[in-house]
């Protein structure tokens, strides 16, 4: 089916978990725009992201691959330059490509196909957060994460640095918007240009801190602590006992009742402020006159555990982290106010993205297309979905995978023992079904599927050798003059955000 290239505006949040998201039917969070999204869209429910933590998973979004084909393994290694992203190919389309806000490359290409970045990163772009595998099987993992759900970093206040940071990035994408219509010294070839714009905000992403507005929303709201505190130990597997050792929650926190519910209620105050801007984009969409011709894509790099299990944060494959929620929107062309129940993957954007502007792309992709999807619900459901994540950065120490077929999940962690989930009949992910007789041919046919695709032997050993690789050039950046190879849209603007 042709279809006239549209506008694209892609909102991307970070860490923000559907199973706490309004428009996902959960009562409690408040979020009237994104409920109006998806009722002038279609809203994925089975939606994951293919690396559960944030640097990955955005470079397999945008490359349209899997984490160990790209070799970005976790938040300090580099994403390198000379993979195709989907922001080269629309610029071959005849698309202008812009970003605001929070991409977290991490190397000297800032760009990887943005023409413009309209603001600077959040995080570092060097590889001051590269973690050592060889180290921390020398010397154990050590927590540290545990701190985030100290009293210090969860609750109300004044205002914060991620406040900031979003703040200039919204206000710099509307900006953006208007400029479209109204710089009169623009040449009018480039205004008639379709425009691809990533807004991509830094909450809900921890700490868990809001402002008195977002704070006050939840006032008599009925905030219940983390659903699953108990009742997990024997689902259990090592890559939970090392994530446990790197980020859990200490037993003295698990165990208070108040502070899990003031993080609780902090988090539904962050994701309100990001529906808040989501309004604001398709309002400024509206009253721009681009609206009927653009293509709204909403998602998240990855979830938040936010207590559940004894966890916060990300990196696990639960449910809460692994997934994400993702809502697609175009009323004059798409269904509207639809619910598609199909796995699906950011990974399934790229492809999406060459069906819907009827492009070619020269490159294998790892995804598949959600266009007739979102065209019809019923019409892919003879294509066999088949969701794969992946896991090999901080807190753990050998490759982990995670695979999701129909209703089941298996997770596999090179060398270690798995676990099998059927989502149907457990969706708290309590009962490990892996070695159980009655679901050998389940089990054994989807870890064949990971151990076809993936070399694990070949990925840990590449793991190991980037980390050594980058440990060696961090230091050196890091003697004499310091060198930073984060962006900087004004070059006379000093770093605001970078943590040296």
């Amino acid at each position: 089916m042709k279809i006239e290239k549209p506008n694209i505006l892609i909102i991307l949040s970070d860490q923000m978990a559907p199973q706490l998201v309004g428009a996902y039917g959960r009562n409690v969070s408040k979020t009237p725009n994104l409920k109006s999204l998806c009722e002038q869209g279609v809203r994925f429910d089975a939606a994951y992201c293919n690396s559960p933590i944030c640097a990955p998973s955005r470079a397999s979004m945008i490359t349209g691959k899997f984490i160990s084909e790209i070799g970005t393994y976790d938040n300090g290694v580099n994403f390198p330059a000379d993979i195709p992203t989907f922001l080269h190919f629309l610029r071959l389309q005849g698309y202008e490509v812009v970003a605001s806000g929070k991409m977290h490359y991490l190397g000297p290409d800032q760009l990887h196909g943005l023409e413009t970045r309209l603001t600077q990163d959040i995080y570092p772009a060097n590889y001051k957060w590269i973690h050592d595998w060889e180290e921390g099987r020398k010397s154990g993992i050590k927590n540290d994460k545990g701190h985030l759900v100290s009293q210090k970093n969860t609750g109300c206040r004044s205002w914060s640095t991620q406040m900031n940071y979003d703040e200039e990035t919204h206000n710099r994408a509307l900006e953006y918007l208007r400029r479209r219509v109204y710089t009169k010294d623009s040449p009018k070839n480039e205004q008639e240009k379709p425009f691809c714009l990533i807004v991509s905000y830094t909450q809900p992403h921890s700490p868990y801190i809001t402002i008195d507005k977002y704070w006050e929303l939840y006032q008599d709201a009925n905030i219940s602590p983390p659903k699953i505190t108990q009742g997990y130990a024997d689902s259990e597997i090592i890559m939970d006992k090392w994530l446990r050792n790197y980020e859990g929650i200490p037993k003295e926190l698990m165990n208070n009742t108040k502070v899990l519910k003031t993080l609780r209620r902090a988090y539904y105050g962050m994701i309100s402020y990001i529906d808040e801007k989501v309004g604001d984009l398709v309002e400024a969409l509206e009253r721009l006159g681009f609206r009927d011709n653009t293509a709204i894509i909403f998602a998240a790099d990855h979830g938040d555990m936010v207590g559940e299990r004894g966890f916060i944060e990300k990196r696990v494959f639960y449910e809460y982290s692994s997934r994400i929620p993702m809502i697609w929107s175009w009323p004059k062309k798409w269904q509207q106010g639809a619910t598609v129940s199909d796995p699906v993957s950011l990974i399934d954007i790229f492809p999406t993205l060459v069906d819907l502007t009827n492009g070619e792309y020269p490159f294998q992709l790892s995804g598949k297309s959600l266009l007739n999807l979102l065209l019809e619900s019923t019409a892919d459901k003879a294509v066999d979905r088949i969701v794969i994540s992946e896991y090999h950065g901080e807190g753990v120490l050998k490759p982990c995978f995670m695979i999701r077929k129909n209703q089941y999940k298996y997770i596999y962690v090179h060398g270690h023992s798995s676990q099998l989930f059927d989502l149907n009949e457990d969706p708290d992910e309590l009962s490990n079904l892996s070695g159980d007789s009655n679901y050998k041919k389940i089990e054994e046919a989807l870890k064949d599927i990971i151990l076809e695709r993936f070399d694990c032997n070949t990925i840990e050993r590449s793991v190991i050798s980037k980390q050594q690789r980058c440990i060696y050039i961090y230091k050196a950046m890091m003697s004499g003059k310091k060198t930073y190879w984060d962006i900087r849209p004004d070059p006379n603007q000093d770093l605001k955000y970078d943590q040296k």
